[in-house]
């Protein structure tokens, strides 16, 4: 069995493309890699942010569902996404980055042994950035070289996926005996989880919670988190080996940059495995990586249709040179 190489994107919810393409280039500094809509509700813009190169294990993706409400954070649900950078120092500079631009945030700390400042944006939506100093195991990507961010304090891909949990037994059962992960570490109701080559590109910190009320998914929350397989033949094995488990899946999904495997593998947790290829860089040019509006092969013949439906957002950043501060 070929097991699972770490995190592959974490995809939420926001109450705004605009705002969050804004929010994600400008402030946090992560490229656009892709803008394209959701393939199952072609209404809805799907935003792709990425290191340079839209590298597996750096994206994170947002739906706009028109009309969603705003959703509540509770137990049971995917909490908080992690976005790794270089290191220690990285983190004073975000800190007084955060402080100018006037993000929310609640000062650096160390957990399981590392340096994290975690922060939220204009919906609520919780993250944290992690350094990678002391950090071991899966690498990362590559910071987007011409963006906003000076290179030694970008933000180059995934870290640790939060997960906020009533039945913490059964929810540590499914990961190691489903998943193949392994509990590496323990603080106080917070259990650390890796797979595969491990460190801050594979790991699971999972919450153990009864006391809050259930979260309601909506804007502010995360839809799915993904994790990574090495190619088709991998996710046909993964297919077969959750079929065994008795799990309820989507079988296999051609989301055209990466095929995919989708299950509900706790009440509101949804988890993905997705293939590292063929990647973003197939129907666009590196230069404007983004700018225009993709869409897979089986959704080209209804563009006219899908334009009218979004409204335009402006993604040009190839004519902007951006100031490193």
């Amino acid at each position: 069995m070929n097991g699972l190489k770490g995190i592959h994107h974490v995809t939420a919810i926001t109450s705004s493309a605009e705002k969050n393409y804004q929010f994600f280039t400008y402030v946090l500094g992560m490229r656009l890699v892709k803008k394209t809509v959701n393939q199952d509700d072609i209404q809805t813009y799907h935003l792709f942010f990425a290191d340079d190169k839209g590298s597996a294990g750096t994206d994170m993706t947002f739906f706009d569902f028109p009309g969603i409400p705003k959703g509540v954070h509770g137990t049971n649900e995917i909490a908080k996404t992690s976005f790794r950078v270089p290191s220690d120092a990285a983190l004073i500079y975000w800190v007084k980055r955060f402080d100018r631009l006037n993000v929310q945030h609640y000062g650096i700390k160390e957990m399981f042994g590392k340096k994290t400042l975690s922060f939220v944006d204009f919906d609520d939506q919780q993250y944290q950035l992690i350094s990678d100093e002391h950090n071991e195991g899966v690498p990362s990507g590559t910071p987007w070289e011409k963006g906003p961010i000076p290179l030694e304090y970008a933000i180059t891909g995934l870290g640790p996926v939060f997960v906020r949990i009533a039945n913490f037994d059964y929810f540590k059962e499914m990961l190691e005996k489903v998943f193949e992960f392994k509990e590496i570490g323990q603080e106080g109701s917070y259990h650390l989880f890796e797979v595969g080559e491990g460190g801050n590109g594979a790991q699971v910190v999972v919450e153990y919670n009864a006391v809050l009320p259930p979260a309601r998914q909506g804007f502010g929350t995360v839809h799915h988190a993904a994790f990574r397989v090495e190619d088709r033949a991998v996710l046909e094995q993964w297919i077969t080996r959750l079929d065994e488990f008795g799990f309820s899946t989507s079988g296999y999904v051609n989301r055209h940059f990466f095929e995919s495997l989708y299950a509900r593998v706790a009440p509101q947790i949804l988890f993905e495995l997705a293939t590292d290829g063929p990647g973003f860089m197939g129907d666009e040019p590196y230069e404007t990586l983004g700018e225009k509006l993709s869409l897979p092969p089986f959704l080209e013949p209804k563009r006219e249709q899908i334009e009218k439906l979004v409204r335009p957002i402006d993604t040009v950043r190839s004519t902007i040179e951006f100031t490193k501060e």
